[in-house]
């Protein structure tokens, strides 16, 4: 008798422990015609987003786990001269002050983080994507999605652009643009872009940044740091490459012995040209921190 009265005192406190509620909220765009373009703007806050390629002959998928009701994103879409809008805004006004959100990523893990989405793309359409994550991290997968412009805005997160297979962009990608006030900013098989510019801007944090395998066509790229550090891994020497340093007294550099130096500031392969049109062009700009080059 007894144990059966702990049991049911237990089950009763346990039942009234407070619980971390979560709903679902999905939306998709079932429309397939009368476009040839997406435009999706993304604006969320305090989440995990993942982004990646899922079959389906549908253009948007967008699936979120969100811990507060009182707080419901709002999603919409138009289709107007062969571009399908589609908007969706998960907004905390509170979540807005920015220094409110660099102390909160300075004592948090990425455990609390309150939402969650997962937006799937397809492959037969044309995509331009703009996401606004207020604090965060990000997942993008972009393997056999066709990107025309990517960016990325946001005060305080970690963001990964990767490749998992290997299917490059079939599209050549206008621009890449990543700006964060804190966090890290990594982009695997950088090449796999096919981006003609690509700009990352950090103002504390971290910059990885991959092109090991090599361009098929040239790139202009810009990597800066206010304070932190920038990594950098580059193909074979025989690639054409150009890199224009950036520093200051409190910055510390790593160069490979095989680049050689033009100036104090500008270094080359020994497959530099400048007339070719692979030609792979850097900036890095760090001002207190480190510059590592591999």
């Amino acid at each position: 008798m007894l144990k059966k009265l702990c049991l049911l005192l237990f089950l009763i406190v346990a039942g009234g422990l407070p619980s971390k509620a979560q709903f679902v909220k999905e939306y998709k765009v079932s429309e397939k015609k009368d476009f040839d373009l997406v435009q999706l703007n993304f604006t969320t806050y305090k989440s995990l987003t993942q982004l990646k390629r899922v079959k389906t002959l549908e253009p948007l998928y967008i699936h979120g786990h969100l811990s507060k009701s009182n707080v419901l994103p709002d999603f919409r879409y138009s289709i107007k001269r062969n571009i399908l809008d589609a908007t969706l805004i998960h907004k905390n006004v509170e979540s807005d002050n920015l220094g409110k959100s660099i102390t909160s990523k300075l004592f948090s893990s990425e455990t609390d983080f309150e939402h969650s989405w997962d937006i799937g793309l397809g492959s037969n359409y044309l995509y331009e994507l703009d996401f606004n994550l207020g604090m965060g991290a990000a997942d993008f997968d972009l393997s056999q999605i066709p990107v025309s412009n990517f960016k990325v805005k946001s005060a305080s997160a970690d963001v990964v652009i990767r490749y998992g297979s290997d299917a490059p962009n079939q599209v050549a990608m206008d621009t890449l643009l990543v700006t964060l006030n804190m966090g890290k900013v990594e982009v695997q098989r950088a090449n796999f872009t096919n981006s003609k510019k690509i700009i990352l801007e950090v103002n504390y944090g971290k910059i990885d940044l991959n092109f090991s395998d090599g361009m098929s066509a040239g790139c202009q790229v810009i990597a800066a740091v206010g304070g932190g550090t920038v990594n950098l891994k580059l193909p074979s020497d025989t690639y054409p490459i150009k890199i224009k340093m950036k520093t200051t007294p409190m910055c510390r550099t790593s160069l490979p012995k095989y680049l050689k130096s033009l100036d104090k500031e500008t270094y080359v392969t020994k497959g530099f040209s400048a007339s070719d049109p692979r030609l792979l062009e850097l900036i890095l700009d760090v001002g207190v921190g480190s510059i590592t080059v591999e």
